[in-house]
């Protein structure tokens, strides 16, 4: 998390214990390297989207190559990644894999990433049904990763953000196991300050049986 850069970034590392950890940490530290260099650079040339696509390329470059050179120890490890970089008026999203941003702007709340996931794909393609959610037996497969391949595909939104409004970044240790609805019900009665502890209690007492990460950002003017 960085206000003063207006950047905020989220990863949910796969391949084993340590492989995960090393190429969310990696992901996140290249991202905001990036972004921070370009300011720093004035390199006004350089549009937001077209900037997030280069840090998302370069965290994907890093990775891959160190799980190269590491071998089997580190083969095959990825990271999810979801980042808010705000510029002028408007936020900008970039997501790989299944971790999440939600907007809140009361008193809707949206889902605005789509996962890259196999449960997703299998909804999207009519194959199974939201009642079939409950008893699908890959919950937890990707379908796009960064680090994980040579090259990665960066899905990018933008939108004009307005005041008083809310986003939330988590991994899918809270979306898997807290419904939207209830997202929304906790956006509605907890106050700001406390939205982040709340969802992290509220997949915890779901059952808690990955990293619940969360991230709230609020649009205070």
């Amino acid at each position: 998390m960085d206000p003063e850069l207006k950047l905020f970034v989220l990863a949910d590392g796969m391949g084993g214990h340590s492989g995960g950890e090393i190429a969310s940490a990696m992901a996140t530290k290249t991202v905001h390297e990036v972004v921070q260099r370009s300011v720093l650079d004035g390199d006004g040339r350089i549009y937001p989207r077209e900037l997030l696509t280069r840090a998302y390329h370069e965290s994907n470059d890093r990775i891959f190559k160190k799980s190269l050179e590491e071998g089997a120890n580190l083969r095959g490890m990825g990271t999810t990644m979801v980042t808010l970089y705000f510029h002028n008026r408007s936020v900008y999203v970039a997501n790989v894999g299944d971790s999440r941003c939600y907007l809140f702007s009361a008193p809707h709340l949206w889902q605005i990433t789509d996962d890259h996931s196999l449960i997703n794909e299998q909804l999207r393609a009519g194959l199974i049904t939201q009642g079939d959610v409950a008893n699908f037996g890959a919950k937890n497969v990707i379908t796009r990763s960064v680090g994980f391949e040579q090259d990665v595909q960066t899905d990018l939104f933008e939108r004009e953000v307005h005041p008083g409004e809310i986003f939330l970044l988590c991994s899918d240790g809270l979306s898997s196991l807290v419904s939207n609805l209830r997202l929304a019900d906790l956006f509605l009665t907890v106050p700001k300050a406390e939205l982040a502890a709340q969802c992290v209690f509220e997949a915890k007492k779901a059952g808690g049986d990955d990293n619940v990460t969360v991230i709230v950002v609020s649009v205070e003017g």
